[in-house]
């Protein structure tokens, strides 16, 4: 391979607004595309929200992940209308809906809380905006029945909030933003307030009332788990900005800098130099040992750093290339190794941890602190153990070294 000089600029051109000259969608179209354009909002001149762009594509389930203060919930809240931005504009089924009110850009809103009100039962929750909306009685009591079908809370109407589980509550408060048929659902962090178990659980929930409904959600969460989960598309923030937008498997699989790949569970780091571009493929030098990564186009220069998810690690004997590796495997690899592995460092076994589905292998590569995903019925290393890291054909992502 030959170091390539054909570099990817950081920056990219704004998109032009998407515009439409009709609010109404096409008979037949889907509803609740949002396009945002160049938003941008400061609290007492500090950025809270870079100029942004995203495209939000009808009937997706997108979720903004992203740590406390990165600008997910802000970002969301000027797309509900609750915000103002200072900069951009906003389009919703491409009529731009920047300064429309809130109420009058036909969306639902789930909040962490639900904000369910206590004295009105579980039909009269859902009903409410119904109410508000003049919609006649009839068809009103019909909608709210499809609505309490679809939250699965049949036998549940009549019953106050007071009376229901953490999880019912959080279904009430899906029926009731539902109810209206808004174009786009958003949901500000709806399952943190609930034990493990059941965030994955309702998270599964709502990925199958939102698939029913055949409604745009956009989702606010911090954790990455429950991202994957639920998202056709993600985008993970940072400082006020979308830092990658993908699928939950690319941003996994291709993280584009150091924080995506730390952010995304857990990795392996190790520090490495650039000596060659071919396309898709990138030959990069760890230690002693050349390894063929998958290019990563926004990098500039030859410092960079190895990402290997603890899964895609395989043992072999101390020293030993790929054709001597030994019958310890990850995540299921342990009979057989596959043709083609390389060789990426020598490593000494440090802690062995049984976490149920998987074992959890904890070892020093000369330094490096790093982990491997073994499945429980794999041949066990024991402490002190001097094994070879050996990784998968193209499971070597490469970022930028900060």
């Amino acid at each position: 391979m030959t170091l390539s000089t054909d570099r990817r600029t950081r920056g990219a051109e704004r998109k032009a607004p998407m515009t439409s000259t009709s609010a109404t969608p096409i008979a037949g179209q889907r509803r609740g595309e949002v396009v945002v354009n160049d938003i941008g909002l400061d609290y007492n001149g500090v950025p809270a929200l870079a100029d942004t762009d995203l495209h939000v594509h009808a009937g997706e389930f997108f979720t903004l992940l992203g740590p406390s203060g990165s600008g997910k919930t802000t970002l969301l809240r000027i797309i509900a209308g609750l915000l103002d931005p200072a900069r951009g504009s906003l389009h919703i089924d491409g009529t731009d809906v920047t300064r429309t009110p809130t109420q009058k850009r036909d969306i639902g809103f789930v909040f962490q809380n639900y904000a369910l009100f206590p004295h009105l039962t579980v039909a009269e929750n859902i009903e409410y905006g119904l109410k508000v909306r003049k919609m006649p009685a009839a068809k009103r009591a019909k909608r709210v029945a499809e609505m309490v079908e679809l939250v699965a809370l049949g036998g549940y109407a009549d019953r106050y909030p007071s009376q229901l589980s953490g999880g019912q509550q959080q279904r009430v408060a899906l029926g009731r933003a539902l109810a209206q048929n808004p174009r786009v659902l958003l949901l500000d962090e709806p399952l943190g307030a609930l034990d493990r178990g059941l965030r994955e659980e309702l998270g599964a929930e709502v990925r199958r009332i939102q698939q029913e409904s055949n409604t745009t959600a956009v989702y606010v969460t911090h954790d990455q788990e429950e991202a994957f989960i639920l998202s056709d598309r993600m985008g993970v923030m940072r400082d006020g900005r979308i830092v990658q937008l993908g699928t939950p498997e690319q941003l996994y699989r291709e993280p584009k800098d150091l924080f995506v790949a730390k952010f995304l569970g857990k990795t392996n780091l190790f520090p490495g130099r650039l000596t060659g571009v071919d396309g898709a493929k990138s030959l990069v030098r760890v230690g002693e040992h050349d390894l063929v990564a998958r290019t990563n186009a926004a990098i500039t220069g030859e410092d960079v750093v190895c990402s290997v998810r603890p899964e895609q690690l395989v043992f072999g004997a101390a020293g030993a290339g790929a054709a001597d590796a030994g019958a310890a495997g990850a995540a299921g690899a342990a009979a057989a190794v596959p043709a083609g592995l390389e060789r990426l460092a020598d490593a000494t076994v440090t802690e062995v941890r049984f976490l149920g589905q998987r074992r959890s292998i904890h070892l020093d590569a000369d330094g490096i602190a790093c982990a491997a995903d073994l499945d429980p019925s794999a041949p066990v290393p024991v402490v002190g153990e001097r094994v070879s890291l050996l990784v998968r054909p193209g499971e070597v992502a490469l970022v930028a070294a900060e």
